[in-house]
């Protein structure tokens, strides 16, 4: 083995370099600092998380060692691990995520379920699509489902159509508030709107912080269901609609849909209401 250059940092391997990682993210206040550790010296080492897992002996070279402490100062800045990454799983499918959209979550799976229920060619929209991941994981699962997006944001809009094309899924993406004027009549209305109020976003993880507000907050109004109020308002009456929400909003949104019915998450939360529009 060479000797040490004299004067540079002593070598480390990748396990040693994951656990100082984990420790820096954990003194920030991270929740699955290991995990986020991990994530980002593979990202670093453009390795596979599993063969770190599996065997950390690696050195680390000096300059991923930098890398590494750049990624590591960011998460502990509260980043948001996905921004870092630049991308995020959602229901067996990757989208490329950053500051444009709000990070897909596993709960919001639940909105694919209702929609790869439906019959064969059978008609989606997805109102506020952020990432695309929805209306994609859909597409992926059910590839002869005829699903449109929209978003009000065209940033959002714009990362969409970026992974749509990168996953090679046609899908068309229409940048407007609510329901765009050329679609008609769909046999299921799908949407993951603004929830979150002033007062409960500070009940939650200051990652949140760093999405974009229009996501996150929106015109929530006073009890977070401002924005879907206006959506089923806008919507016909007698369209089914899947709509995402926090889990005291059950009976709220029991009391605004006809025929309603609340599906729990993977945390046994409710979580989305599907109904008709009234």
């Amino acid at each position: 083995m060479a000797a040490q250059t004299e004067g540079a940092p002593p070598q480390a391997s990748a396990a040693e370099i994951i656990e100082q990682s984990a420790a820096a993210i954990a003194a920030a206040g991270c929740e699955s600092p290991r995990e986020d550790a991990l994530a980002l010296v593979a990202k670093a080492l453009a390795a596979p998380v599993e063969e770190l897992r599996r065997d950390g002996a690696t050195e680390v070279s000096v300059e991923a060692r930098a890398e590494i402490e750049r990624l590591v100062a960011r998460r502990s800045e509260r980043e948001p691990l996905e921004y870092i990454l630049g991308a995020a799983g959602f229901r067996g499918i990757e989208v490329g995520v950053d500051e444009r959209v709000l990070i897909p979550r596993r709960e919001t799976e639940l909105l694919v379920e209702v929609g790869a229920e439906l019959p064969r060619g059978a008609r989606v929209h997805e109102v506020g699509t952020g990432s695309g991941a929805i209306a994609l994981a859909l597409l992926s699962e059910r590839p002869d489902l005829r699903v449109t997006a929209s978003d009000l944001s065209p940033e959002a809009a714009e990362k969409a159509r970026e992974n749509a094309a990168r996953l090679g899924i046609p899908l068309e993406v229409t940048v407007t508030a609510g329901i765009p004027d050329h679609v008609e009549e769909v046999d299921l209305l799908i949407a993951n709107l603004p929830y979150i109020t002033d007062t409960s976003i500070d009940e939650r993880s200051p990652e949140i912080r760093r999405e974009p507000e229009i996501a996150v907050l929106g015109e929530s109004g006073a009890d977070g269901l401002g924005v879907i109020r206006e959506l089923i308002a806008e919507t016909p009456s007698g369209w089914r609609m899947a709509l995402e929400h926090d889990t005291h909003h059950g009976p709220a949104m029991r009391e605004l849909l006809r025929e309603a019915q609340t599906r729990r998450d993977y945390r046994g939360d409710e979580r989305v209401t599907v109904g008709l529009a009234p």
